[in-house]
């Protein structure tokens, strides 16, 4: 499937950033949001420092009344202070060290620029610090890294924990189950037009996950505590690419905390 960003919704175009790889897929996706007929934009994840990215991001958003950030990650976070500089605005976030000027960012904040209202949801899990960011009149919700538009994301151990994330795919999919949220406008990979169904997979995904380590710890025969990560891996994930245990094991770890804490 081929990704390249576009116009979604009545509020919503998204740049993708020329940084594909295993962990971005196509790359990171940039979203400029505004109210239809309006003059100030919002503008989420600016991405990495490229010039080229940055210069089509600035077009795209024209008067930029802020910059919000789903989370820290460089792929996301990199430019945020650079671009924001760039077009006068401040930085949103809810890490105060990726904050440029003196607001924050927490959950349950409502975002208001010329009529565009974007509430914030706050999803921890693939970090510490990751927010979701619900537009109500699209019906949609970007998501970061906490759901993408393709596979599934990195609980990244030790800063991201498996019980916040699955409180978060909780939390977004009630709101998909009450039709709040109809679409995910993700931080990787294309648009999602059926929000529930994806949960609905993500949820099962992690509990499986969570089973088939559990029961490698039994064939092993050790405990969560002191289980070898990449052990378990080679077991649980014998039939994915190994160029991918890197980052499976990451979420291994989260998985192993999770389960020594129970």
């Amino acid at each position: 499937m081929t990704w390249s960003g576009g116009s979604f919704g009545e509020r919503a175009a998204c740049v993708l950033a020329p940084n594909p790889g295993i962990m971005t897929l196509d790359g990171t996706n940039t979203w400029v949001l505004r109210e239809p007929g309006a003059r100030r934009s919002v503008v989420v994840d600016p991405g990495p420092s490229d010039l080229a990215h940055l210069d089509a991001v600035a077009e795209a958003a024209g008067d930029v009344a802020v910059v919000l950030l789903t989370h820290h990650h460089s792929d996301h976070a990199e430019a945020a202070r650079e671009f924001a500089e760039r077009v006068g605005a401040g930085v949103r976030a809810l890490d105060p060290a990726y904050r440029l000027g003196s607001e924050g960012l927490v959950d349950g904040d409502v975002v208001e620029v010329d009529g565009l209202e974007i509430r914030v949801v706050g999803t921890p899990g693939h970090t510490g610090d990751s927010l979701s960011f619900h537009v109500p009149a699209d019906g949609a919700v970007l998501t970061g890294d906490t759901v993408l538009g393709r596979g599934t994301t990195v609980v990244a151990h030790p800063d991201g924990r498996l019980g916040a994330y699955l409180d978060s795919l909780d939390r977004l999919r009630a709101l998909a189950e009450a039709q709040e949220v109809t679409s995910i406008w993700p931080g990787h990979g294309p648009v999602i037009g059926d929000a529930l169904a994806v949960l609905d997979h993500y949820i099962s995904h992690r509990r499986d996950r969570l089973d088939q380590v559990a029961a490698a710890l039994r064939t092993l025969d050790v405990p969560a505590c002191s289980a070898d990560a990449r052990t378990v891996v080679e077991i649980v994930y014998a039939d994915v690419d190994p160029v991918l245990w890197g980052a499976a094991e990451l979420s291994v770890r989260a998985q192993l905390a999770f389960l020594a804490a129970r």
